[in-house]
């Protein structure tokens, strides 16, 4: 069903990370509904490009206005990566801001502007508060540095989870500053738990494998869950009736974030 046939106006979304998993899923779905995605990834999407560099992401808002024009009705940051490497950083919280920042004034010429980004539920696990203060004071050499660090220390593993609670946070602080708010974007972030993936599906074939990825990230609720799952929220979040959430991190994971935190987070 289209969104011309449901009676509703199609609006334009840019999609990062759209090659795969995620990403590709909320591409499809938005295109299946009758709306206009730009998806971007590092090859073979509508815009390559590279967002671990600045060169990569100043060209995303030029090869957009080339595509759409001067409006974006929404931006749903997906691209990431999961490598015990500096890259992540770069990538997962350096390259989402700014393909934020910069289709900013693209969203404000919109008459339903929505912003969306994908951080995790390993947002909430263990981190390295060094490298997320980094990231929070917005110095990218410094937190490659440290990431890099971490790498010899053969601690490459609280990288991803340093960048993901990076970028929770940020949301929340910028999500009801003026840029944002005042503009009459609301700005989210959606926290998936184990995704189904051809990196997870061999680890949860076996009943070991699963057991170790469900002790990791309780999901009682369903178990992991498929890429099409997340896209359905975040087309939501990015929609036209969402007016009033934002600020948020919305958690999909099947009550793991429940499990883990328990009812008294509201103290």
């Amino acid at each position: 069903m289209t969104a011309a046939s449901e009676g509703t106006t199609p609006r334009s979304y840019v999609v990062t990370g759209a090659g795969s998993g995620i990403g590709a899923a909320t591409a499809a779905l938005l295109r299946s509904r009758g709306h206009r995605v730009i998806g971007i990834d590092l090859r073979g999407s509508d815009i390559d490009a590279d967002l671990s560099t600045g060169e990569g992401r100043r060209s995303v808002a030029h090869a957009v206005r080339g595509a759409v024009g001067d409006t974006v009705d929404a931006v749903i940051a997906v691209a990431g990566v999961a490598l015990p490497t500096s890259l992540t950083v770069r990538v997962n919280y350096f390259g989402a801001i700014a393909t934020l920042e910069e289709l900013l004034p693209l969203l404000r010429n919109s008459p339903a502007p929505r912003a969306v980004v994908v951080a995790s539920f390993s947002a909430l696990q263990q981190n390295d508060a060094e490298l997320v203060d980094l990231l929070r004071a917005g110095d990218e050499d410094a937190a490659v540095a440290r990431a890099d660090e971490l790498v010899g220390a053969n601690q490459g593993d609280l990288i991803y989870p340093s960048t993901k609670r990076a970028i929770a946070e940020w949301v929340r602080e910028r999500a009801v500053t003026p840029e944002w708010a005042a503009s009459g974007i609301p700005l989210n972030a959606v926290g998936p738990g184990i995704i189904l993936t051809p990196m997870t599906e061999p680890l949860l074939a076996t009943a070991e494998g699963r057991d170790a990825l469900m002790q990791v990230v309780p999901m009682p609720l369903a178990g992991p869950a498929r890429p099409e799952a997340i896209a359905e929220v975040l087309a939501w979040l990015s929609d036209a009736p969402n007016a009033h959430i934002t600020g948020q991190v919305v958690f999909i994971d099947g009550g793991a974030d429940a499990v883990i935190r328990g009812p008294r987070v509201f103290d």
